[in-house]
């Protein structure tokens, strides 16, 4: 058993981190008009390279940019694709619980009101900000939301149907920006590549798949829909370019949407998603067991979000080690990984840790990792 020389890594990690004050201030002063663009971005430009330094410092082989140049890991991405519009005052309120209760938190939506298509490459010019930042020896990866992302929150209400009458249409126009985007990223030299979905594992969770019902969708095999959709964006991908997906059942000031294993989509999900590795929360009792792995193939990778990044108690390393051995019992420990469950800052928000006990935790991933997997 060795440290492998291929993303995904034995010690990784989702991709956003916490923003430093300085960052979290400058946002404020731009969206006041106290700053300029030019402005932001030198801050951001600077708090980049910290954490990149940060990640390296660690003993991370990836690097992110820390999500640190958009206000949530999603909208960001999405409203960039042609024929998508920012909707205000139609919000959808989404309730995210914790230990202590709800909270209502209510992202921006988005409507398609024309032919989705691919204007530009998004986040290109973050990429190849973030590949002249990162050191020797460190891999640069760029997080995106997945094509479900931009259809699972608002359903067929959110796609005009005099634009696309029929979503099949929707289906190939959307996994054809998506591979133009990905083929534009590789050009750029991105070899590392993770498409962040929540909706493959909300529906694990039967209160979700109430939810698509009452939007219109088919509870029972929109997640079939969304894996179709992912494998046609995915069709002509080098071989060279590693992508992974990470699920996740929703990450925004320490607390959560969905629970529930990922029973309900573990066969399709393991055995029909054509991506590399798999990026699996499992840092509670809501993940459900280890036993949905038994799906996964020979030949695809599961990195286990086992440190969570919603409480700042620091992990013991034993019990993350008995935790990799069950999982070892069912997937074979050379095709297991390490990370945290989750991004630390899914939104800007963050979570309610401080950014010494992120850095513990990044730590404790990397020894753990070194002591499980090194030479």
């Amino acid at each position: 058993m060795s440290h492998r020389t291929r993303s995904p890594f034995r010690a990784d990690h989702v991709g956003s981190l916490l923003r430093p004050p300085a960052l979290l201030q400058a946002r404020d002063d731009h969206a006041a008009g106290r700053i300029d663009d030019a402005q932001l971005k030198t801050v951001e430009d600077e708090s980049i390279r910290d954490v990149v330094a940060l990640q390296r410092e660690v003993g991370l082989q990836s690097a992110t940019d820390g999500e640190y140049r958009r206000a949530s890991w999603h909208m960001d991405f999405i409203y960039q694709l042609g024929g998508v519009t920012k909707v205000e005052g139609e919000n959808l309120k989404v309730q995210f619980h914790n230990e202590s209760g709800d909270i209502e938190f209510t992202p921006a939506a988005a409507h398609v009101d024309s032919k989705v298509t691919l204007d530009k490459t998004i986040f290109g010019d973050a990429f190849t900000f973030l590949a002249d930042a990162v050191g020797e020896g460190q891999t640069p990866k760029l997080t995106i939301p997945s094509p479900s992302m931009v259809h699972y929150r608002g359903g067929r209400s959110a796609i005009d149907s005099t634009v696309y009458p029929d979503l099949d249409q929707f289906w190939a126009d959307l996994a054809d920006a998506y591979k133009e985007e990905i083929a534009r990223l590789y050009a750029l030299g991105c070899r590392y590549l993770q498409l962040d979905d929540t909706s493959l594992a909300y529906v694990n969770d039967p209160e979700q798949r109430q939810l698509v019902a009452d939007l219109g969708g088919d509870p029972d095999h929109q997640h079939e829909t969304y894996i179709a959709t992912i494998n046609r964006a995915l069709a002509d991908r080098p071989d060279d370019l590693t992508i992974t997906t990470h699920l996740c059942r929703g990450n925004h000031a320490s607390s959560w949407v969905a629970s529930g294993g990922y029973d309900f989509v573990a066969d399709a999900l393991f055995n029909t998603l054509n991506v590399d590795a798999f990026f699996l929360e499992y840092d509670d009792d809501r993940s459900g067991t280890f036993e949905p792995l038994r799906f996964v193939p020979d030949d695809k990778l599961v990195v286990l979000g086992l440190v969570t990044t919603k409480k700042p108690d620091l992990e013991s390393k034993d019990d993350l080690k008995r935790r990799i051995d069950e999982a070892a019992k069912i997937v074979d420990l050379d095709q297991l990984c390490l990370s945290p469950q989750c991004g630390f800052s899914s939104t800007v928000t963050g979570n309610n840790l401080t950014r010494d006990e992120q850095k513990a935790k990044l730590n404790l991933i990397v020894e753990t990792a070194d002591e499980v997997w090194g030479d």
